[in-house]
């Protein structure tokens, strides 16, 4: 996947994106990115470079490397805080990419972790939006962290 646009932006310091090659690293770093997430679990696809794969290519790089593996059993309050506490550590000209198979487990877990820090939900869900993302199955958790943060 060496297709620049496979690198959805969701915001300016944010984009998701479908599994990555160590190839892609590359291509994160000449895009300005600072953080490679990992949201895949390994083991998920055989095929797929694992999680030690891509935390090599991003230390060769020269870029910060975080794994929060999400399942398709959904997400857990740990995961939502990791991905916050990454973001926060972004700094000012910080840019993370987050990938998992598709793309939108790393989506749906920034919007929760959004909307726990503080963001707001009709915010987040457009931004989502925008690069072809639907958060609707976390909407009602957003609303709700959303609210808990204020």
């Amino acid at each position: 996947m060496t297709d620049q646009s496979a690198f959805r932006n969701i915001t300016a310091t944010f984009s998701a994106s479908p599994q990555i090659s160590v190839a892609d690293v590359e291509t994160a770093k000449a895009e300005g990115f600072t953080l490679i997430i990992n949201n895949r679990p390994d083991g998920e696809e055989d095929s797929a470079p694992q999680g030690a794969d891509i935390m090599a290519a991003a230390a060769a790089a020269g870029l910060d490397y975080v794994s929060i593996p999400v399942t398709h059993a959904g997400f857990s309050g740990p995961q939502v805080e990791a991905m916050a506490a990454a973001l926060k550590g972004l700094g000012e000209d910080g840019r993370a990419l987050a990938y998992c198979r598709s793309g939108t487990r790393s989506t749906l877990l920034w919007s929760l972790a959004r909307a726990s820090m503080g963001g707001n939900p009709s915010s987040i869900a457009n931004n989502a939006a925008k690069a072809g993302y639907d958060i609707s199955p976390v909407r009602p958790m957003v609303d709700a962290l959303a609210a808990s943060a204020e």
